[in-house]
């Protein structure tokens, strides 16, 4: 008999505790990335050899995700680097959950990709930071990483 009385209570309170786990859990991961815009991911050493012809400059590059429920005018907002190399964007609207590809090279501007126009590289192979900076001067987000592997392939998931 108490088997079966102590096994319905053991199995209440995990649930109870696998439900107050989940909970707490839900609220930090959402909690993330408030500010609207973040870096989804960069690919810094893209695949290939860096020959900087136009295909490998444009290998290179960095998402800008806005996970906001409303579009972003990313005019003024600046991506940088650690030397200090830096992207102004122009009158960009980003949408509501949708996501900018800046790239390294040259190439026309469309809905969804966006091109630096550089001729030479950006992002360190060995390490580097992404900082995006608002018009204000303030930080809205960065990723950093170390040396490119086999293992991380010359990208970085940043959220």
């Amino acid at each position: 008999m108490r088997i079966r009385i102590a096994a319905p209570i053991a199995l209440a309170a995990a649930t109870a505790l696998a439900g107050s786990l989940l909970a707490t859990a839900a609220p930090a991961t959402a909690a993330a990335h408030q500010g609207g815009l973040h870096f989804g991911a960069v690919q810094f050493d893209g695949p290939g050899k860096d020959d900087r012809s136009q295909k490998s400059l444009n290998a290179e590059w960095v998402n800008i995700h806005n996970n906001s429920k409303k579009k972003v005018q990313l005019k003024g907002f600046k991506v940088k680097d650690n030397t200090g190399y830096t992207y102004t964007f122009g009158s960009y609207t980003i949408g509501a959950g949708k996501t900018v590809k800046l790239r390294t090279g040259k190439g026309k501007n469309v809905s969804g990709t966006v091109h630096w126009n550089r001729g030479s590289y950006v992002w360190n192979n060995t390490g580097d930071k992404a900082r995006l900076i608002k018009p204000n001067g303030k930080l809205q987000d960065s990723c950093s990483w170390g040396k490119s592997t086999k293992a991380n392939k010359g990208a970085k998931n940043c959220h």
